[in-house]
């Protein structure tokens, strides 16, 4: 990704095909490509109507025009916003402008990055505008405006000031050691360090929920052959995903649908039905169910009636057990959700109890959250480092181990050592953000 303060960048903000097309310029050399475009500059921050034009074309289009002199923008670049009609054509004639102008298409993620070298937005920030954009659900956004709004990044910077704190007094027992200070002194200073400790563990927790709320709840249906599943997903999806049929062994491999549980996303999984087959197809179906149940955040264990019987859910995976085909009568263990996918019995219950099973594996409690790997992980090298400080006796290694922790802390926000991970985060962006 180029990284030229100078170059001017462009790139449409919104859809083809609509009313209105967003185009939007970042560089030092905006000005100068408005004013051959438009003849002059607007007053900066202020909606002006302009006709566009080149020598060649003629009049391009007539649209808005709004002027951001740096560093007062959203890219901390002198930035401008074309306002154009939305027509395929439109937008050819003035991208080839654009192009003889010496501007250049942006690529992913380029105005968030200039954003943030600029220091209009830390990376924490800059990773919640992403997830903002690619939002399913209601939870998701929420998250997501969580991170893009600051609120993770203020809390972050109160770690760090407490760190900070630390640092200076633990510096001050360094350089004092001659002195009889008191020993409260230290111990205030240590019981200081494993609140602040505590703190950042309780925030990887969060985190992890955050995370599975960002990428998706992932439910496995197992059971038998005709224990019911494939009617049972088409039922919960409300569309016919899994064939259905009276043959056993129908559903021979994995077959996945995205589901909204009350904002929280799922990705709704059948399987084949589990039992010893010569088939070697079959086998590998079976294979891979079993390797989707032991992935799976939770399980839906069917077992069909009259006995209902279910298979063992792995170690650890949290499980529904539901009778099927209930409206074929026997007898219903106690602790199983009777459902008929049929008849739609249950139905309303399943989707109940789902949800509820569903928002506890994503309830992060009170605050912002960290969704992202790249951000637990750096909250886990924080709690590590102090650890480490908190277990060494020697003041001098202990500082070492803060000042690690210190330095993990600022890779969180971008302030430091990010360089590695830059294009990583913002080449997922999409063009025009």
């Amino acid at each position: 990704m180029s990284l030229a303060p100078s170059d001017v960048i462009f790139a449409p903000a919104s859809g083809v095909g609509g009313a209105i097309s967003l185009l939007r310029l970042s560089g030092a050399g905006v000005a100068r490509v408005i004013g051959a475009l438009a003849g002059s500059l607007p007053a900066p921050r202020r909606a002006s109507l302009r006709s566009f034009r080149d020598g060649r074309r003629g009049i391009i289009d007539r649209g808005l025009l709004l002027w951001f002199p740096g560093p007062a923008s959203v890219t901390g670049e002198d930035y401008a916003e074309f306002h154009l009609h939305g027509g395929r054509a439109v937008r050819a004639a003035i991208t080839a402008a654009l192009l003889d102008l010496g501007a250049r298409p942006a690529e992913p993620g380029e105005f968030s990055r200039r954003a943030f070298l600029n220091s209009r937005l830390d990376l924490l920030e800059a990773e919640g505008i992403a997830d903002l954009i690619d939002a399913e659900t209601e939870a998701q956004r929420q998250l997501a405006l969580d991170l893009a709004g600051g609120a993770m990044s203020r809390a972050v910077a109160a770690w760090r000031e407490a760190l900070i704190g630390l640092m200076a007094q633990l510096a001050a027992l360094i350089d004092f050691a001659d002195e009889d200070l008191p020993a409260e002194v230290e111990a205030a200073m240590l019981a200081s360090m494993a609140r602040l400790r505590d703190e950042i563990v309780a925030a990887i927790g969060a985190g992890l929920a955050a995370e599975r709320l960002r990428e998706g709840v992932e439910i496995v249906v197992l059971g038998a052959p005709n224990a019911g599943k494939s009617t049972l997903v088409n039922a919960l999806a409300g569309e016919e995903v899994a064939i259905v049929s009276d043959i056993p062994g129908t559903t021979r491999d994995a077959i996945g649908v995205r589901l909204d549980l009350g904002g929280v996303p799922v990705r709704l999984v059948d399987t084949a039905g589990l039992r010893q087959s010569d088939d070697a197809i079959e086998a590998e179906g079976v294979r891979r169910a079993e390797a989707h149940a032991r992935r799976a955040d939770l399980l839906i264990l069917c077992g069909a009636a009259p006995d209902f019987v279910v298979p063992d859910a792995p170690a650890d995976v949290p499980a529904l057990r539901i009778a099927t085909k209930a409206d074929l009568g026997g007898a219903v263990p106690a602790a199983m959700l009777a459902v008929s996918a049929r008849t739609g019995a249950g139905l309303a219950d399943l989707l109940a109890a789902l949800r509820a099973r569903v928002e506890a594996l994503v309830e992060r409690g009170a605050g912002p959250a960290l969704p992202r790997p790249r951000q637990i992980a750096c909250l886990r090298d924080v709690a590590a480092a102090l650890d480490r400080a908190l277990a060494i006796d020697v003041p001098e290694l202990r500082a070492e181990e803060m000042q690690a922790a210190a330095v993990a802390l600022a890779r969180l926000t971008g302030t430091i050592g990010v360089e590695d991970v830059l294009d990583q985060v913002f080449s997922s962006f999409c063009i025009g953000k």
